[in-house]
């Protein structure tokens, strides 16, 4: 019998949780049914900032995946932001922010196949040199409404994907309906990254590795949507963990 590869998985945090009111860890249950589902054996990332117990804990899984939540510390990728702009901007979790650039950051070193869903989307971008843009409704001419919570299991949009990219080969299409719970975007590409999937107005909902760079992964998948709230209704979206946990089983050997 197989053992299903272990998947570390990045988690939020929120200031009071059930047991004493403490800071807890905070993870939808979503991603770690779709990671199941699909054949993997989910591991929560300890809330550390320490570099080595961050390395030891990507080396010991066989893949990552980066999650949803706060808005990244707009310091990590912008100067001095403009008030209207800064009034846009959610709360932010430093240390989240800096325990995930550590696992980017080891994910590359130690070679193992890579998931980013939103949020860890962004913070993908911005770890390899990238920006954001800071708020859409303001900085993107004729947006689409990309923040729709009250629609967090539905399709809300389609998104065009380059053809022959991971997306368009998993999806088996050349458009992905999508769901959208999202205020910020990619904004200037990083070096090493490729856009292989746009909403309508042009916001980018999908990345990999370009190839052309010393970047190297075995798998590297980034997405702005959340597949993990669609997998029962929508095959495309189940495909996208498949592929992941097959990616970390080829990767184990």
């Amino acid at each position: 019998m197989v053992k299903p590869p272990l998947i570390l998985v990045a988690a939020s945090t929120e200031k009071k949780g059930v047991e004493f009111g403490d800071v807890s860890v905070s993870l939808s249950e979503n991603y770690l049914r779709a990671v199941m589902d699909a054949g993997g054996l989910p591991v929560i990332l300890s809330c550390t900032t320490s570099p080595e117990l961050v390395a030891e804990s990507v080396r010991r899984c066989d893949g990552v995946l980066l999650t949803g939540g706060d808005d990244v510390t707009p310091k990590l990728y912008a100067g001095r932001l403009a008030p209207r702009l800064a009034r846009t901007v959610g709360h932010n979790d430093v240390p989240r922010d800096l325990r995930e650039l550590l696992v980017i950051n080891e994910v590359f070193a130690q070679h193992k196949p890579m998931l980013a869903i939103c949020r860890g989307h962004q913070l993908l971008n911005v770890a390899l040199g990238g920006t954001l843009i800071v708020d859409i409704s303001s900085q993107v001419a004729g947006a689409l409404r990309h923040d729709r919570p009250d629609r967090k299991n539905a399709v809300v949009h389609e998104v065009r994907l380059t053809a022959g990219s991971l997306l368009s080969n998993i999806a088996g299409k050349r458009w992905l309906g999508v769901n959208s719970s999202h205020h910020q975007a990619v904004g200037r590409l990083a070096g090493g990254l490729r856009v292989t999937g746009r909403s309508e107005d042009g916001v980018v909902e999908a990345m990999e590795l370009n190839g052309a760079g010393k970047l190297r992964l075995p798998y590297l998948l980034s997405v702005q949507f959340h597949p993990e709230r669609l997998v029962a209704q929508h095959a495309e979206h189940r495909g996208i963990f498949f592929s992941f946990i097959h990616a970390c089983l080829r990767n184990r050997g």
